[in-house]
């Protein structure tokens, strides 16, 4: 066995572990009172770092809501029990194929057969679902049958705008939010605890020399002042580095952008389910006058 190889090995870690014990020595002194110095940081770095906290918890915060936005069935009401059948096609293929049945027995087994295409788990697919069958258990020549039917292929709409709202809030806002979390900001993390781990190191060395009996006043011994000024050295390059980080951190507009995209998903799903209702209801509208017309006339007959 050559033990060259593992006396070698052994000051390897030595090395690498030397630097760790001492940073946690100092760190354990400064927590339990004992250290006799602490370096301060420029209020702009700390400054710098509240800043920096605060956009990450800008990140995380509004990630745990719009997180939702990849869940289909985030408005799916938790009470409601629709069956697989329920679920089986969408509204649209159900009311085509309706359209060409001929007798009530082929329209019901219609809505009770299964498709091969489950339907969407959103709000306004099940109001859809719910309103078609409502339809088709009245006479087709109702008025109401007719608004329920209409109003189920808008109600299926609206869910499919929905959907494609969903996904551009997902690729867009959510995965760039996403990015910046586990990147950048990571980034600024890591330059900072470059930072503390190079002041722990500092002021663990100045710790050394007072703790060898060397006054403030007295000259420092060649190997004293060259391990102070490494250290001094590793903390102001640590802290410059974590400056710059930070600011490009700060100063990006990329959650502006994000931001951005999450409004325009949003507004180009309500202008389409405005635009949606807004033909809608005219349609109803009519349906109602003229069954009001027909429900008054019917009243001044029968008097």
């Amino acid at each position: 066995m050559d033990f060259s190889k593992i006396q070698g090995f052994g000051k390897n870690i030595s090395s690498s572990f030397t630097p760790f014990a001492t940073r946690t020595q100092q760190f354990m002194r400064e927590q339990l009172g004992q250290a006799d110095e602490k370096t301060q940081l420029p209020p702009d770095y700390l400054e710098l770092e509240k800043r920096v906290d605060a956009l990450k918890n800008v990140h995380q915060k509004m990630l745990a809501v719009t997180a939702q936005y990849g869940n289909e069935s985030y408005d799916y009401p938790p009470n409601l029990r629709e069956s697989i059948v329920d679920l089986s096609r969408t509204t649209f293929e159900k009311v085509q194929l309706l359209g060409n049945a001929t007798t009530a027995t082929e329209a019901q087994n219609i809505l009770t057969k299964s498709g091969t295409k489950t339907a969407p788990k959103t709000f306004p697919h099940a109001i859809s679902r719910a309103s078609l069958a409502a339809a088709h258990s009245l006479d087709p020549a109702e008025p109401l049958a007719t608004a329920l039917e209409k109003y189920a292929l808008a109600s299926e709409q609206v869910g499919e705008a929905r959907l494609q709202q969903d996904a551009q809030i997902v690729s867009r806002f959510n995965s760039a939010f996403t990015t910046t979390l586990n990147t950048n900001l990571m980034f600024a993390t890591k330059a900072r605890k470059n930072v503390e781990n190079a002041r722990l190191s500092l002021d663990a060395a100045k710790s050394r020399v007072k703790s060898d009996g060397v006054a403030e006043d007295e000259s420092l011994t060649e190997e004293q002042r060259v391990e102070v000024e490494t250290a001094e050295d590793e903390f102001v390059g640590c802290t410059e580095e974590a400056v710059g980080v930070m600011k490009n951190v700060l100063d990006t507009p990329e959650p502006l952008r994000n931001l951005a995209d999450l409004v325009q998903a949003q507004l180009e799903f309500h202008k389409k389910a405005y635009e949606i209702y807004s033909e809608l209801a005219p349609l109803i509208e009519s349906l109602q006058v003229e069954q009001e017309a027909g429900y008054r006339k019917s009243r001044e007959e029968g008097a």
